[in-house]
């Protein structure tokens, strides 16, 4: 059986930036372990997989290691492909996932996403985040991942985690935060339990990042950069309990892969 992929670089305006996602259309979905297989085989940090049903689009997304329940930048590809592969001509495309319906339309700066939005709350810091990360945070919150806040953009790119240290937390991942230069804020994402040691921009982490950054600034509409060495700049809208974020995409490949 053969399936047509897409290979686009999210939050990113051209090809080798932002963080690059496979996107695989299926006319029905095939067994789970496929669709794994398929992502461990694309060794990227996201493979998303939809499948069209009654007007909307059924979308799940998996890493190398298993299927996970929110990413915004294999989204974000996801809505591009649909847009400007398969000549989509609705204002909007509405997903169903295991994260409630999601909604991606054209933007003037690209496309907009509205996502649910995760207000952290402080924390505990566990022993192997304050290792694992080498330097003293400011404060820590939890969301769906820990959530740590340094007071500068400096610190932020000068860490150097120890992923070992960092694997065996109990939420999904850590995101790093501070004040940007020429930003409302920064950001840095490690995932090492996804075998993803550092993400190179991370929708899913500005779903909590705005809302915080939203208060903290008394400010609805704030700009993001997150500091991965592909680098990548995220617009974000914070609208009650839902998080509108805006970014780009580059496609780098078109493929056509054999399966089983």
């Amino acid at each position: 059986m053969k399936l047509k992929m897409f290979q686009v670089d999210a939050f990113s305006e051209h090809v080798f930036g932002g963080n690059p996602a496979a996107v695989c259309p299926l006319e029905a979905w095939l067994d789970d372990s496929m669709l794994q297989a398929i992502a461990e085989e694309n060794n990227l940090s996201e493979t998303a997989f939809f499948v069209a049903k009654d007007g909307v689009f059924e979308l799940r997304w998996f890493t190398p290691v298993e299927e996970v329940d929110l990413c915004g930048h294999a989204t974000l590809a996801t809505a591009h492909v649909i847009f400007t592969h398969l000549a989509f001509n609705e204002p909007e495309v509405v997903f169903q996932t295991r994260s409630g319906e999601l909604r991606v339309s054209r933007a003037e700066s690209g496309y907009a996403m509205d996502f649910p939005g995760t207000l952290p709350n402080p924390t505990e810091a566990p022993q192997e985040l304050t290792d694992g990360l080498g330097k003293p945070p400011e404060q820590v919150l939890a969301g769906f991942d820990y959530v740590v806040l340094y007071k500068s953009e400096d610190e932020i790119r000068s860490l150097s985690p120890d992923f070992e240290k960092l694997k065996d937390l109990s939420l999904r991942g850590v995101v790093v935060t501070a004040p940007g230069k020429n930003v409302d804020f920064v950001s840095r994402c490690f995932f090492p339990k996804l075998r993803v040691n550092e993400d190179p921009v991370t929708g899913s982490a500005h779903c909590e990042l705005a809302p915080y950054w939203a208060g903290r600034l008394d400010k609805r509409k704030l700009s993001a950069e997150q500091l991965s060495q592909r680098g990548g700049s995220i617009e974000c809208e914070v609208k009650g309990e839902r998080v509108v974020l805006i970014g780009r995409c580059a496609d780098f490949m078109s493929a056509e892969i054999q399966v089983a």
